[in-house]
């Protein structure tokens, strides 16, 4: 396992499962913002067990032959419910009391997704849409538009928490040019992570090119992000680094002290 520290981030390069069981030692998380593989795509189980790339990316994306494809993302119905459960309680059992789980899903798979978050220990909080500005319209039919973040908390979830009121929906159009095939927009997730206490401590597991991270300490918070695929964990290692000294430029500068003058 590798383990890099950027700043306020922490980024390990291995298997979520084994490097939750290692965070469950010591748990300092505020909450679990992540984005996982969705087993999904199609109609069918051989519709599922396509590339990932073939699945997620439409011929208008901008750079679509950079992408890279993801593993992890062939599971049937099945087999995706009860791995999902299984590191839904793992990342429970990194959290503080009252930490938020927000867990990113589609349409297809939104029933059992609602399902592991409570399998893994969680109390079920609700349903957040995104809604995909610019998203491919359907002849005859309603569009799949939305993905979702199914959201609960560790246990009962404090009002007083420093986070003010936030939206129940959002809008923001995928991003063109993207260095993973599932990336979510910073935008998004620099909305998503408000729900998270100032300062507080941001997991990941399931890191993909960092967008997370990068929406993270970009706004003041500290992360912690996993991720096994080797490509992917060095993109998000870069784009961490660069949303890292962005904050720090962005920061008032400190006065500068001046001498005593003599009398």
């Amino acid at each position: 396992m590798r383990v890099v520290t950027i700043g306020s981030a922490t980024l390990y390069h291995g298997e979520a499962l084994d490097v939750l069981d290692q965070l469950s030692r010591d748990p300092v998380v505020d909450a679990v913002i992540t984005d996982p593989p969705y087993s999904s795509g199609g109609q069918f189980r051989s519709d599922r067990t396509q590339d990932t790339k073939s699945k997620y990316v439409q011929s208008s994306s901008g750079n679509q032959d950079a992408l890279q494809n993801f593993s992890g993302d062939n599971r049937d119905q099945r087999s995706s419910h009860f791995w999902s459960a299984l590191w839904a309680a793992r990342a429970l059992a990194a959290c503080k009391p009252g930490a938020v789980a927000c867990f990113f899903t589609d349409w297809r798979q939104l029933p059992i997704s609602t399902d592991y978050l409570q399998a893994g220990g969680w109390v079920w909080r609700g349903v957040v849409p995104w809604a995909k500005i610019g998203s491919r319209p359907q002849m005859g039919r309603f569009g799949a538009a939305c993905e979702f973040v199914v959201w609960g908390s560790a246990g009962p979830m404090p009002t007083e928490r420093g986070v003010g009121c936030l939206p129940g929906f959002f809008q923001y159009g995928s991003p063109r040019e993207r260095e993973h095939v599932a990336q979510k927009p910073i935008e998004l997730m620099a909305d998503i992570v408000r729900i998270v206490p100032p300062g507080g401590v941001v997991l990941d597991p399931f890191m993909g090119s960092g967008t997370t991270g990068a929406a993270a300490v970009a706004n003041g918070y500290q992360f912690i992000g996993v991720e096994q695929d080797a490509h992917s964990f060095e993109v998000a290692c870069r784009r961490i680094e660069e949303a890292q000294a962005q904050a720090m430029r962005a920061l008032p500068a400190m006065p500068t002290e001046q001498p005593e003058l003599l009398a």
